[in-house]
């Protein structure tokens, strides 16, 4: 399904919705909605070298092995390799009416983060310390994930976004700050890869701040850069209870209403964590529109839609023996 054509379906279902209804798609345990046929959905999954978690799976090695190969090709295979067994899986427990976590087929994947300090200890999740490598090699893990269909074989994800490469102790109060120069030779070039040549379609932000502003709440970062100079069309997604961090740890804002108001109007329309669960208090206080949330409800079930889950694909065959493992 094309773009157009899902975010125009997207809109008439939300447009259907009650507030309270829209705002409770907003989290990544979105619950069913069943006078409008929408069931439950779990969007946090994982699979930067295989499908994470959710019992068996084939396994690569890990990305930073990946890298070692320098091959786009063949990490353009592991990423559609991936894709299959997570839709095998998909099937099969959507079959038995399990939607719990690590279910769907929303990846948080690939990394594309910048590995310099082997003291951070998440590198192995990443293609290592060269922007162009982790560029190349990141568009073609998207493009093996995402497929090339009409509908969309899984989605991914280029995470953590931006500047996020430890100190890991710190990650809930860093504020990272770089230079205009260090953002766009070393930081950005591959988020800029993965959203113009892979058509990645969801982000991540991250934990700590980047120049003074909490990265799932920065205007700068997600609707200054991201969306409008790089023309970026799908979703954006927290990482898992960073808003928490907004008041709890930046201290950028006094309360979780106020922190779920900051990433909502930046553009987070995703929220991995509890703090959208304050919105409804957000738009009683005047804090956040009802079209704001109904905007980011939109580009959540635009995804569902490209991904066939709500009308069925091509995919819905896709059967278990596919988990070569």
């Amino acid at each position: 399904m094309q773009r157009n054509e899902a975010k125009a379906k997207a809109a008439d279902l939300v447009g259907r919705m009650t507030l309270e209804e829209a705002a409770s798609q907003l989290r990544y345990d979105a619950p069913p909605i069943p006078r409008l046929n929408i069931p439950a959905y779990n969007w946090w999954n994982e699979a930067l070298h295989g499908v994470a978690r959710a019992g068996t799976a084939t396994s690569f090695p890990q990305a930073i092995g990946i890298a070692a190969c320098f091959d786009p090709d063949l990490t353009r295979e592991l990423g559609d390799i991936a894709a299959t067994e997570g839709r095998a899986k998909y099937n099969a427990a959507s079959r038995h009416g399990d939607r719990d976590i690590y279910k769907g087929l929303t990846f948080w994947s690939p990394n594309v983060n910048i590995f310099r300090d082997p003291r951070w200890g998440r590198g192995h999740e990443t293609y290592g310390e060269d922007p162009y490598l982790t560029s190349v090699l990141g568009v073609s893990f998207v493009k093996g994930l995402q497929g090339e269909g009409e509908t969309l074989k899984s989605a991914a994800c280029a995470k953590h976004y931006a500047v996020h490469s430890g100190p890991e102790s710190l990650r809930h109060e860093f504020d990272a700050i770089a230079s205009p120069k260090d953002m766009a030779e070393t930081y950005l070039p591959a988020f800029h890869a993965l959203v113009t040549e892979g058509k990645v379609e969801a982000v991540m932000g991250a934990y700590n701040r980047t120049n003074g502003e909490p990265c799932c709440g920065s205007p700068a970062l997600i609707r200054d850069l991201l969306r409008e100079k790089w023309g970026f069309e799908g979703h954006f997604a927290s990482d898992c209870w960073a808003i928490r961090d907004f008041h709890m740890h930046h201290k950028v804002t006094d309360t979780a209403e106020e922190s779920a108001a900051l990433a909502l109007k930046a553009g987070c329309d995703l929220n991995c964590g509890n703090i959208y669960l304050y919105l409804l208090i957000a738009h009683q206080r005047g804090l956040v529109t009802q079209e704001e949330i109904c905007q980011a409800a939109t580009r959540l079930f635009t995804t569902r839609y490209m991904l066939g889950l709500m009308e069925g694909s091509e995919y819905d065959t896709v059967p278990y023996t596919a988990v070569e493992c």
